[in-house]
């Protein structure tokens, strides 16, 4: 039986000491290969001016740059110290003239309709308290026919795993996020319902042992 969801923060990480530590985190699993960027373009989100929902420290935006030609991302953080940090990594890539930060909100976005090709996010679905609004939001700021790609962990993740990854998870100041993360995140089913009840065009939500991906295009 899945234990019921236990809402995390609604705030971000705040402070700069642990936006360093998630920071270092982040580094290392671009470094281990870990990133969504290749799912992400696999998907279709390769074009165009894209939005990205809380980027933390930017890398996963930042590789999306990197491996795609002529596009342009904007990040939504709610963050300011993740901003800072963000930026700081976007200037040691060399990509500042391409991606800009701002802080926001999912469940309001500060955006015109119909402006972004595409809206792609890893690791903060968790932290969405009304995902169905949220979704009406995405939905809103996408051009007809734009892709959203959102993967997150989830909270039926095997207990063995999840004991693994609390184990191994560094820097180890980081290990209590991730537990809390679990405990916050959406099973594979309560997302299907909420994109049933939200979202208008086709969508499919799939299941990994860590987590679930969120696929959706926008109707014409």
């Amino acid at each position: 039986m899945v234990k019921n969801r236990i809402p995390e923060t609604d705030e971000g990480i705040q402070g700069a000491a642990s936006c360093i530590q998630y920071d270092e985190m982040q580094r290392a699993f671009r470094d281990k290969g870990w990133l969504k960027t290749g799912d992400i373009i696999g998907a279709g989100i390769g074009e165009g001016l894209c939005l990205e929902i809380g980027p933390g420290p930017g890398y996963l935006g930042l590789e999306w740059l990197a491996q795609t030609h002529d596009t342009r991302l904007i990040g939504l953080e709610i963050s300011p110290a993740m901003i800072a940090q963000a930026e700081k990594n976007a200037a040691i890539y060399g990509l500042s003239d391409r991606v800009s930060y701002e802080i926001g909100d999912v469940h309001s976005l500060p955006f015109a309709d119909e402006r972004f090709t595409g809206v792609f996010s890893n690791g903060s679905l968790h932290e969405w308290q009304d995902p169905g609004r949220a979704f009406a939001e995405i939905t809103r700021v996408l051009q007809p026919k734009g892709i959203m790609f959102i993967s997150d962990l989830k909270r039926n993740i095997n207990p063995l795993l999840r004991a693994f990854m609390k184990a191994t998870t560094r820097p180890k100041e980081i290990a209590p996020f991730f537990i809390s993360s679990v405990n916050a995140a959406y099973t594979k089913n309560e997302m299907e319902e909420i994109l049933s009840a939200s979202w208008q065009g086709h969508f499919a939500v799939r299941e990994n042992p860590m987590g679930v991906v969120i696929i959706a295009v926008k109707p014409k």
